[in-house]
């Protein structure tokens, strides 16, 4: 679990496609550097947040501290949600470690699960700040995306400024100065994708209402809301009857 708060912003220093040794599992592995500050109290297996994906440290660089790098090892399912599959040597990246339980909730509950990848369409100036209007390659995540909830853009929470459902959907936010400086996003541009996270109260609120109307609760029982006008109607009969 995360808050959307970036630390630090780290470096691809090595993207590895068939990375045979045992921290690269024979898999695809992403080497980060420029992230000391972050590495100090850092575990091998620790979970990490890079531009949003929740993934794995495998391996410490060097191996005792002061550590300057770490590995993780990319799994093909996140590789084809992510846009972590367009980085590049030199690539910068949002990190921010798990939270601990003196963390202040600076942000919103982040899973670091991205739902989809969406690019930039816009980019328009606002006094200091700058107004991203993004694209969703799935159109489906917009039902989560409310003005002035939360969503979260390669890592960082953010809140929405405007949202536009259905087919040429979009979603808004504004970055202040301060914020462009701290989180990758403020380098990026017209073209350039990004990954999203959506609020995941909302997936569980549509389940729930979904699950009233259906008329189904678990175990085939009667909805909820079902029992409910069920009641309603029989008092309102038995009302009727004796007058």
């Amino acid at each position: 679990m995360f808050t959307g708060i970036v630390e630090t912003i780290g470096t691809v220093s090595a993207l590895e496609s068939h990375d045979a040794t045992s921290s690269g599992g024979g898999g695809t592995s992403l080497t980060i550097t420029d992230c000391a500050t972050i590495l100090s109290d850092a575990h091998l297996g620790d979970s990490i947040s890079i531009n949003g994906t929740c993934l794995t440290i495998t391996a410490l660089l060097p191996p005792s501290p002061p550590f300057a790098a770490f590995k993780v090892g990319i799994s093909p399912e996140t590789l084809r949600r992510t846009n972590l599959s367009s980085l590049r040597p030199s690539s910068r990246l949002n990190l921010e470690r798990a939270v601990a339980a003196s963390t202040r909730m600076g942000g919103h509950f982040v899973q670091g699960h991205v739902d989809t990848v969406a690019t930039i369409v816009s980019k328009t100036p606002d006094g200091n700040a700058v107004t991203y209007r993004l694209a969703p390659r799935d159109k489906g995540v917009l039902r989560y995306v409310v003005e002035k909830g939360y969503v979260t853009l390669d890592g960082a929470s953010l809140t929405v400024t405007g949202v536009r459902d259905g087919g040429e959907g979009w979603l808004e936010v504004m970055l202040i100065a301060y914020t462009q400086e701290k989180v990758v996003m403020g380098g990026k541009g017209v073209g350039e994708g990004v990954n999203v996270e959506v609020d995941m109260v909302g997936k569980y609120v549509e389940k729930s209402v979904r699950g009233y109307f259906e008329g189904r609760e678990g175990g085939g029982e009667m909805g909820v809301l079902e029992r409910m006008v069920g009641r309603m109607v029989e008092e309102r009969l038995r009302g009727g009857e004796g007058r």
